[in-house]
């Protein structure tokens, strides 16, 4: 199969991808979009990509192009999916899918219609500590999994645009992915509870009062729940992006300090025993050769790019590479990512939902099932 011709759209974070997919041995990094010819210029010279859009109607008008990996600003996440696959182009984009369920009702039928892929690119479960998890699963040492839990906290003070006042969960796919993502269980329904109160400054934006949103969901056709929790503004805490399992045999702890390794706790020990931290290994074999390092290094070359004004660090767990290799391979294999659309649709409505549900004081919403619309959306011939 010819090489897959990529095309970035947003050279932000979008950029950490360009070095990535040009040593990917599946991929012709083929083109990049963004707004502002400046930033353009200087990134496409940077990393020697010659075919450059700053109009991304003009992108998806290309014939050469086959997928594009959208890293725009959240708002524009839907309406840019939508209009590429609808042009005929697979589509990778970062989190989240949508801003509304309605939104993700509609890529998820948009991809059934034309029959190309979605790719919601979330880091957290490509992440070395989800794949150390996962394994343990796969092999059977966490034995029954019996309850799973996640964070995500952040402090987005002085962030730009959109982000001051956004509601906790409106951004929740970091927690919500690997609780759903681990066992690949189907949210049904959530309930949240908001606490907490945000600078009035901040309410105005989006009428969310909440400091702080934390969902119980239940699962479809499981015995299993999670709990989930976000904060964004007026909360003390470091950067956290926490994953835990509670397993019949085993079971996984986040630690509480970024750079501490995390716990591993076995049933049946002597109590003092039972707990013991661990040393999470990299997971770069699970890739080709060619893009191994970007799992424990920055992507830029910076001796070669220091007019580049940001240091770019391992990221996300090393999961960027991992990310980029999945979105190819299904391509290529003519096989549904992980997660596909409508897991992606899935996840990101549970924080939508849940967001609304805080609103009415923790009333129970249900999630749509997307699997089914998927199934049942009509296919163009």
């Amino acid at each position: 199969m010819k090489p897959v011709n990529i095309a970035i759209v947003g050279l932000g974070f979008g950029a950490e991808f360009i070095p990535i997919y040009q040593r990917h041995p599946n991929v012709n990094m083929y083109a990049i979009c963004q707004r502002n010819p400046e930033k353009l210029n200087a990134i496409g010279d940077a990393f020697k990509v010659d075919t450059r859009y700053s109009n991304y109607d003009e992108l998806l008008a290309d014939p050469n192009v086959d997928a594009v990996h959208i890293n725009s600003p959240i708002h524009n996440h839907a309406e840019q999916s939508l209009k590429a696959i609808r042009a005929g182009k697979h589509v990778a984009c970062t989190v989240p899918m949508a801003t509304t369920v309605e939104e993700c009702k509609e890529i998820v039928k948009a991809c059934r219609e034309t029959g190309k892929k979605y790719m919601m690119m979330e880091t957290v479960v490509y992440a070395r500590e989800f794949l150390f998890v996962k394994e343990l699963y796969e092999k059977g040492e966490l034995g029954k999994v019996q309850f799973l839990k996640a964070s995500h906290q952040q402090d987005m003070d002085g962030w730009p645009d959109y982000w001051p006042g956004l509601p906790p969960m409106h951004y929740a796919t970091h927690c919500v992915g690997p609780v759903a993502g681990l066992l690949k269980l189907e949210a049904e329904y959530v309930s949240c509870f908001g606490s907490g109160t945000i600078r009035e400054e901040l309410i105005q934006h989006y009428n969310s009062p909440f400091a702080v949103e934390s969902a119980h969901i239940k699962f479809k056709e499981s015995d299993l729940s999670a709990y989930v929790y976000r904060s964004l503004f007026d909360t003390a805490r470091q950067y956290r992006e926490s994953f835990e399992v509670y397993g019949s045999k085993q079971s996984f702890e986040w630690p509480l300090i970024e750079g501490e390794d995390p716990v591993i706790h076995t049933a049946k020990k002597e109590e003092h025993l039972i707990p013991e931290r661990v040393k999470v290994p990299d997971y770069a074999h699970y890739l080709p050769k060619e893009i191994q390092s970007f799992t424990t290094q920055g992507v830029y070359d910076l001796a070669e790019n220091s007019h580049l004004s940001f240091v770019q660090g391992s990221g996300h767990g090393g999961s960027h590479p991992h990310l980029a290799h999945e979105f190819i391979m299904a391509i290529v294999e003519d096989r549904d990512p992980f997660p596909n659309v409508w897991q992606s649709a899935n996840w990101t409505s549970v924080g939508i939902l849940a967001h609304e549900s805080a609103m009415q004081g923790g009333k129970l919403m249900n999630v749509p099932d997307f699997k089914s619309i998927f199934e049942t959306a009509a296919i163009y011939e």
